[in-house]
């Protein structure tokens, strides 16, 4: 690992932790991030002795999605300049489709636990995993990002209402929809997390792997893997959309932001409808 994730394994081994560590810039996922990620979940499943992984981020939220503004933002965004479709697109997969394949098929349980803010790129992170807790307060932001997983998250008549909507939910309506498995008071989540974490290192490591691996084979009859890299050309078109979806450098201590993210910011400060859908 490097400085941006720090792993750990509690319980004689049995439980990893991947803990995401930039608390400075909201646990945003850069492409240096993402690379660590990944390599720690990888020591985790390469460990016989780990039966369950945990995903969180330190601090007040669990990310904020994707990295527009930190200096490892900037790095990439410097290294990768006026590169062509040809190089971007390869480039792209490789941060926003393969870990989260990668990570959703490692044969573990593997676990999210979600606090404060879980936005774009942070839903495409966490819903590769297993099981998602939340805490109270949490607020989930969808959209047909990269690795577009929400139809399969919501259902599909419930992915079009929301995507339509741009909204946010909170974790109760995420709990409600199916995407969150539980939510509870902020201080009980961690303690709630392991709690069930050391229910499931309890059971047979091969009967779960078949269990996980049976409900894969479900969704891939239904074409899983077929519509993610499907959706995935379809953002790369979108992305050669002339309308800027990012605003610019703000200046001197101001972070480039999504302007999709500002309108649902907008929509749910004017009293957006929770409880209403």
């Amino acid at each position: 690992m490097g400085d941006r994730v720090r792993y750990e394994t509690l319980d004689e081994g049995s439980i990893a932790l991947v803990t995401m560590t930039r608390e400075r810039y909201r646990n945003a996922l850069s492409q240096q991030m993402m690379a660590e990620i990944v390599d720690a979940f990888a020591e985790a499943e390469a460990d016989d002795a780990v039966r369950v992984i945990i995903l969180k981020g330190e601090g007040p939220v669990f990310s904020a999605g994707h990295d527009l503004g930190s200096p490892d933002a900037k790095e990439m965004r410097a290294a990768n300049e006026g590169e062509s479709m040809g190089r971007r697109f390869p480039r792209t997969r490789g941060m926003d489709v393969d870990p989260h394949l990668h990570i959703r098929g490692i044969p573990k349980p593997t676990i999210s636990m979600v606090q404060g803010s879980c936005i774009y790129a942070a839903w495409m992170l966490a819903s590769a995993t297993d099981v998602i807790f939340a805490a109270e307060g949490t607020q989930f932001l969808a959209t047909n990002f990269a690795y577009f997983s929400v139809p399969w998250d919501l259902g599909a008549r419930r992915a079009l209402h929301l995507l339509y909507d741009n909204r946010f939910l909170t974790a109760e309506e995420a709990m409600r929809y199916g995407f969150v498995a539980d939510v509870f008071p902020a201080d009980r989540l961690e303690e709630e997390t392991l709690a069930y974490a050391r229910r499931v290192a309890q059971n047979d490591p091969f009967q779960m792997r078949m269990m996980k691996h049976s409900v894969h084979q479900m969704q891939e009859m239904q074409g899983f893997t077929a519509h993610i890299l499907s959706s995935y050309s379809d953002r790369m078109v979108r992305a050669a959309n002339t309308e800027a979806h990012i605003t610019e450098d703000q200046g001197e201590g101001k972070r480039r932001l999504y302007k999709s993210v500002e309108r649902a910011r907008a929509n749910r400060d004017a009293g957006g409808s929770e409880g209403a859908h």
